[in-house]
């Protein structure tokens, strides 16, 4: 059964064909600049790999582009769209309308459209991404799956906020957690790797790459995540502060003579390891140019490390105890020294970092702690898309 996972973004669409009955995936791609200048696709199926310029006006343009190659006689993998079982979309906000994935009606697009205000950035364009697949696919079952989804299970004690409590009984002002499909998946292959029962361990997850956030998950649910009510809460990031005092917005809006959209803006597209280092957001950047004897860059590197390891203490005193650590995402799982500088704020735990595995794990699943570290520390590289694949065909599969 052929499932395809849409991702919109502001002005992109990845995509991913996918055999949910053995799990290959059958072709991927991503069209970018959508609605931009210069806009294209990027399509890899069968060995065989394009990348065109096309003009992409609006997210319906890029979904036709995309199945026109799909069902391309040179580049495609199926004869017609028929060949398509159901679409499953990666919606990053549900608000406290959803628990859990659930097969898109006229009601769940419209409460998916009402969470804008929680994630104006991602929830309107994930919208229009359904929109266009139902006017070209109208007969085709399509599943909303949540990144806020995994995260419902954190206790009020954890997700509620020091403020007036009718600013939640009004206006839902809560942490609600993201990269929720990631935690899910990397923590369940995490306790199959190492053997243990997801109903009886204790793991942390580290989804770290240009979005970064840490998860506590005991027993298979997540009970505490470093996002909040945005993206923009928790650790240092690629572009985004983290946690801040937030009075700095008020100081520095009077400084700079700056409104709030702008100090926002500033927040997430402007710090981050990119404000710290004045050089870039990308850790393979900052990597090559501390060795080029660039100061800030270590700072900002060190900074980062710090922020994480400080999650993982708190997270393991939230779950009174620990199991596993498991790193995932770009970062994660290619950035050797920053996992390293992690782990070495935590050896007073007991954890211990084999050096020589570490750093020849890369992308690969695989354990990196020493055999009498009190807590084992693995790389289990994350796939979001096989989450929502499944999902998707739970849902459908009876229908």
């Amino acid at each position: 059964m052929n499932i395809l996972v849409i991702n919109c973004g502001s002005s992109s669409l990845k995509y991913q064909l996918m055999d949910i009955t053995n799990e290959n995936v059958l072709a991927s791609g991503i069209c970018d600049r959508i609605s931009l200048d210069k806009s294209a696709i990027k399509h890899k199926a069968n060995n065989k790999k394009i990348e065109k310029q096309v003009d992409m006006p609006n997210h319906k343009s890029a979904a036709k582009l995309v199945f026109e190659l799909l069902t391309d006689s040179e580049y495609g993998v199926i004869k017609s769209l028929d060949d398509i079982k159901a679409v499953g979309h990666r919606i990053v906000h549900g608000g406290e309308y959803f628990f859990n994935s659930v097969l898109i009606d006229d009601d769940v697009l419209a409460k998916i459209k009402d969470c804008s205000d929680l994630a104006p950035l991602h929830n309107p364009v994930h919208a229009a991404g359904i929109e266009a697949c139902k006017d070209l696919m109208p007969n085709t079952p399509m599943v909303a799956v949540f990144d806020t989804a995994f995260h419902s299970t954190i206790p009020q004690k954890a997700f509620l906020y020091a403020l007036p409590y009718e600013w939640y009984e009004k206006y839902k002002v809560r942490k609600y957690g993201f990269h929720g499909t990631s935690h899910k998946f990397v923590s369940q292959k995490t306790a199959e790797f190492l053997g243990l029962d997801i109903n009886n361990s204790k793991i942390i997850t580290c989804h770290l790459g240009n979005g970064s956030s840490i998860c506590a998950v005991k027993n298979g649910e997540s009970v505490d995540t470093s996002m909040g009510l945005t993206p923009l809460e928790g650790i240092i990031m690629g572009t985004r502060s983290g946690d801040i005092d937030p009075t700095v917005m008020q100081y520095i809006a009077k400084k700079e003579n700056l409104n709030i959209d702008e100090i926002i803006n500033i927040l997430n597209k402007k710090s981050g390891v990119l404000g710290i280092s004045k050089l870039s957001s990308d850790f393979r950047d900052l990597l090559k140019a501390e060795g080029e004897g660039h100061k800030l860059v270590k700072l900002a590197r060190a900074a980062f490390a710090y922020r994480v390891a400080k999650y993982i203490g708190s997270y393991m005193a939230a779950m009174n105890g620990i199991d596993a650590i498991s790193f995932c995402a770009g970062v994660g799982e290619n950035a050797v020294y920053i996992r390293g500088m992690i782990v070495e704020n935590l050896e007073f735990l007991g954890v211990k970092l084999n050096q020589e595995i570490n750093v020849k794990t890369i992308g690969t699943k695989a354990v990196i702690s020493t055999p009498d570290s009190r807590v084992k520390v693995c790389v289990i590289p994350t796939n979001e898309e096989l989450v929502i694949a499944k999902d998707t065909y739970e849902i459908i599969k009876n229908l």
